[in-house]
């Protein structure tokens, strides 16, 4: 894994998803309370190995996919020699948010879900600024965007608490929908990036 391509923010620690991940990829996909808003809806078991092996792919093709949101217990410590470190092992996941090519040729799309007992704090908030300043500032994707259902007020009051802007409405599967934009230039909610160096502190346990 590319070690550039872990963000720690304030809160979180977020890993491209690998196979470590594959038993809470698939609960979480599974359950309703999440996916059920989704694109695709949720997933087998099946479905979400599935995507985990194109989610692999994806981001040694475009060098941006999706994070494995974890939750760190523990304040961050720095050495002069190595770099920011996790003070404590612990870090529970959370949720997934991260960067995607939709399949109706939207553009590259900003994704986040999170468990409903990690709502309500502010972790969707810092996880997807973090993606979509990752997406500017170092994948320098121009334009990114993201979709949610006219309904999911909760969704959009993270899309515009970043920064991205409404710019276009449509009918998908019978639901209104909302389409978001963040253009580079345009302002974001700081949300400082600090890259993990590769060792033991880029963990994922569980």
């Amino acid at each position: 894994m590319n070690p550039t391509w872990i963000v720690r923010t304030a809160r979180l620690l977020l890993t491209p998803v690998g196979g470590a991940d594959l038993a809470d990829l698939r609960t979480i996909k599974a359950d309703p309370r999440v996916f059920a808003v989704m694109l695709g809806g949720v997933r087998t078991p099946v479905q979400a190995a599935e995507e985990l092996a194109e989610d692999v792919i994806a981001w040694g093709a475009n060098g941006f996919g999706m994070w494995a949101i974890r939750e760190i217990a523990g304040a961050p410590i720095s050495s002069p020699m190595a770099g920011p470190r996790v003070q404590s092992p612990r870090a529970s996941f959370v949720g997934l948010t991260g960067l995607e090519r939709r399949p109706d040729g939207l553009g590259v799309a900003l994704r986040f879900a999170l468990w409903p007992e990690a709502q309500g704090r502010g972790l969707a908030r810092e996880a997807a600024g973090a993606a979509l300043r990752f997406g500017h500032e170092r994948v320098r994707l121009r334009r990114i965007v993201a979709v949610a259902r006219e309904s999911n007020f909760a969704s959009r009051m993270v899309l515009g608490g970043i920064g991205m802007t409404q710019c276009a409405t449509f009918v998908q599967q019978g639901h209104y929908m909302v389409m978001y934009e963040s253009v580079s230039g345009d302002r974001h909610v700081a949300v400082p990036l600090v890259a993990i160096p590769p060792g033991p502190p880029a963990d994922a346990s569980r």
